[in-house]
């Protein structure tokens, strides 16, 4: 028997950041997003020697342990080794043998949530091998205090709840860790056209978004005025976004996404920099409307939105800095597990 699943990343469209803790806590977040046809998987296959095989073909890396008895947290796939280890905890009093193999789309660092929407994928699998009664608020939930709470890795929630539920979503964030999603019912052609002037580009560059987060953290902790500020435009970012994406207005896209981008810059200097500067200005020199960095910044995954067809001259224009273009397709399905 294998059992397999996998989960979409995302694209965050609007108000990025919000959903932080503790910005979340004290002023409550709103955040709009999207999934997309780029997947984290994740594969077990039961074993019956007592071993446990962890094993990453994308980072070429492997575990292999006579038991559960032998995890060691030293930084090799640590997040596999998470997972298992509190799954074992609260839901399996056998001991479970297995190899676990995973596989990312998109590079660690990328900005499109890579390492939460692989644990929601590794959850799933789990889910299914073990026939765990976990609806999707579940485990979503239980994926964000695996990687946030146990394995201390800093970041928000929208990440965990995007791979679960799939789609276009306006998410709520409040104190407490509560969560609500609001799936959005978007007219097939508004979501076509918005798929068509998307252009998703990767800079060829990764980052570790933990530094990052750290510090827009530290600014809210320290109550700078600028970057809470900032973080409330964000906020107020979502709600224009999501009243646009819902009433077809889509030529205001573009101006939605660079107001976002203009403040989001604001709440922590590390995310931007001058290559990232560099780009954006030579996409809106070129025809694009507006855009973004995805994720926390630094690096990873640029979104633009061309109106039109001045997709073809951004392109053109942009390739020069040595990065790539991603097709993609928004997806409407969260995770998903089967075995066979």
């Amino acid at each position: 028997m294998i059992i397999r699943s996998k989960a979409p990343l995302r694209l965050g469209l609007a108000g990025g950041g919000t959903d932080v803790s503790p910005y979340s806590d004290l002023y409550g977040g709103a955040i709009l997003n999207a999934t997309i046809n780029l997947y984290a998987y994740a594969n077990i296959e039961p074993r019956t020697d007592g071993k446990i095989i962890f094993h990453s073909i994308d980072k070429n890396e492997m575990v292999e342990l006579n038991n559960a008895n032998e995890i060691i947290f030293d930084g090799k796939l640590d997040l596999l080794k998470g997972v298992f280890s509190n799954i074992q905890q609260r839901f399996s009093k056998e001991k479970l043998s297995f190899t676990l193999t995973t596989y990312v789309d998109a590079p660690a660092g990328s900005g499109l949530g890579t390492s939460s929407t692989l644990v929601v994928a590794i959850i799933g699998a789990f889910a299914e091998w073990l026939n765990l009664p976990l609806g999707e608020y579940d485990l979503a939930m239980l994926a964000y205090e695996i990687e946030r709470k146990k394995l201390n890795m800093a970041g928000g929630k929208q990440d965990q709840y995007a791979a679960t539920f799939g789609g276009v979503n306006f998410m709520e964030f409040y104190a407490n860790d509560k969560v609500i999603v609001n799936p959005l019912r978007i007219k097939d052609e508004y979501l076509n056209e918005l798929q068509n002037n998307i252009l998703l580009y990767y800079t060829g560059t990764s980052r570790l978004s933990a530094y990052i987060i750290d510090a827009q953290t530290k600014n809210v902790v320290a109550k700078k005025e600028k970057s809470i500020d900032a973080m409330h435009k964000l906020k107020e970012q979502s709600v224009m976004m999501k009243e646009a994406l819902l009433m077809g207005k889509l030529d205001s896209v573009g101006e939605i996404l660079d107001f976002g981008w203009q403040f989001k810059k604001q709440m922590a200097t590390e995310i931007s920099n001058a290559m990232i500067d560099e780009i954006y200005e030579t996409a809106m020199n070129t025809g694009a409307s507006g855009g973004k960095i995805s994720g926390a910044g630094g690096g990873g995954f640029m979104i633009f939105y061309c109106p039109s067809n001045t997709r073809y001259k951004v392109m053109e224009a942009v390739k020069k800095f040595g990065g790539e273009f991603k097709r993609f397709e928004f997806t409407n399905r969260g995770m998903t597990s089967w075995s066979i």
